[in-house]
């Protein structure tokens, strides 16, 4: 039986790293292997193939788990995530999405569907919300005449920013940074010029 990490993003590198860490630390605290991170960057236009949708469902059979940081990753869209949903129940694979705290065992019954169905729906709320908040406020800057991006002379944003601590920890439990840089989904160097900058060691 196989655990895998399904990952999915719409703009940045951030959101893979924030995913990969969420997944990280759920496995680490319940000892869970994950078997393979599932990684896809995602558009309007893809397809499931381009998705890896029909690679992961090729992939996992009944007793695997697939675990997602939050189920508005699986798909685009609520109907998508109840059918994708829907498929790994009627192929026994198990299902875990951290953010909702959703544990499906590979039943099907209805309360299982009633579930995944509100879920499904607060999560495209959320988004919706959250990209009208993101427009309203780049627009309003705009009126201002603000300049968007960073002072001269600042510190640039990092997919690592907020995780100065956990770096730290790792670091101070001799964690190479190799091993450190693979699992938040950066490069080596990435890693370095970071801790570098932010003074961590």
């Amino acid at each position: 039986m196989k655990t895998y990490a399904y990952l999915r993003v719409s703009t940045s590198g951030q959101e893979v790293a924030q995913q990969r860490l969420e997944i990280h630390d759920y496995a680490y605290k319940n000892k869970i292997h994950i078997d393979e991170y599932i990684e896809v960057k995602s558009s309007s236009t893809k397809s499931t193939k381009d998705r890896k949708l029909d690679y992961l469902f090729d992939k996992v059979v009944k007793g695997d788990t697939l675990i997602v940081a939050e189920l508005s990753r699986l798909g685009r869209s609520l109907g998508e995530i109840i059918r994708l949903v829907d498929m790994l129940i009627k192929e026994g694979v198990k299902f875990r999405a951290l953010k909702e705290n959703i544990i499906l065992n590979g039943n099907q019954d209805i309360q299982t569907k009633v579930m995944v169905t509100l879920f499904g729906l607060f999560a495209e709320i959320e988004r919706d919300l959250i990209s009208q908040r993101t427009k309203k406020g780049l627009a309003a800057a705009k009126a201002k005449g603000k300049l968007l991006g960073r002072p001269k002379g600042s510190l640039g944003k990092s997919i690592l920013d907020g995780k100065e601590s956990y770096i730290t920890e790792l670091l101070e439990k001799q964690v190479s940074k190799s091993s450190i840089a693979k699992i938040l989904g950066v490069s080596r160097r990435a890693l370095t010029n970071f801790i570098s900058s932010r003074k961590l060691a």
